[in-house]
């Protein structure tokens, strides 16, 4: 399993310097690669190509439309894996794009994710993909905890099948937080 990142620079004076300066401080952590949401400001394809030529090494991704990767082992991995298998195709590869950040003041950061997710809530496949994963909210299949919380939620998600787990919204609780899920992911990349 690879561990990846969500790149947000989107409050930084130049988008794209900061994304590139934040995709260098991934791949110094160790991460394997990042990731980009489709946004208004920028084009999500043509950051994530500027920061591939940038950062040699770095994988980069895109998505439109961040699906939560819990209900994996029962729905998801099996239904992907079968058609592989019956196309004659080899096995494919699992994203899981998770809301999550490495913090000591859960209750305060689980409340502020709550609010930037609550949309989430408003959209019927989203509120299915939550429902089948035991949640009834949005933030409810965050992964929010200190490192050995976060690092067992990671394990979890490995063992449902994912073979790429990607953690969007780390800077929710800050610089320092940020850089702290940063390092364990790095070293659960290990």
């Amino acid at each position: 399993m690879t561990m990846g990142v969500a790149l947000n620079a989107r409050d930084a004076a130049n988008e794209i310097d900061a994304t590139v300066a934040l995709a260098r401080e991934a791949a110094g952590a160790g991460l394997r690669s990042a990731w980009f949401g489709q946004r208004f400001g920028v084009d999500s394809p043509a950051l994530a190509g500027i920061v591939g030529r940038e950062v040699p090494g770095l994988q980069v991704g895109t998505s439109a439309v961040p699906v939560f990767g819990r209900a994996l082992a029962e729905h998801i991995v099996p239904a992907v894996t079968r058609a592989a298998e019956e196309a004659g195709r080899p096995a494919p590869r699992i994203v899981a794009l998770v809301n999550g950040v490495v913090t000591d003041d859960v209750d305060a950061v689980r409340q502020r994710v709550a609010g930037q997710l609550a949309f989430y809530e408003k959209i019927p496949s989203y509120v299915r993909a939550i429902q089948l994963s035991g949640g009834s909210q949005a933030v409810d299949v965050a992964v929010i905890g200190d490192e050995k919380a976060v690092a067992a939620e990671v394990r979890r998600y490995r063992d449902a099948g994912a073979t790429e787990v990607v953690f969007a919204g780390t800077e929710v609780a800050g610089e320092a937080a940020r850089r702290r899920t940063w390092a364990l992911l790095g070293e659960l990349a290990g």
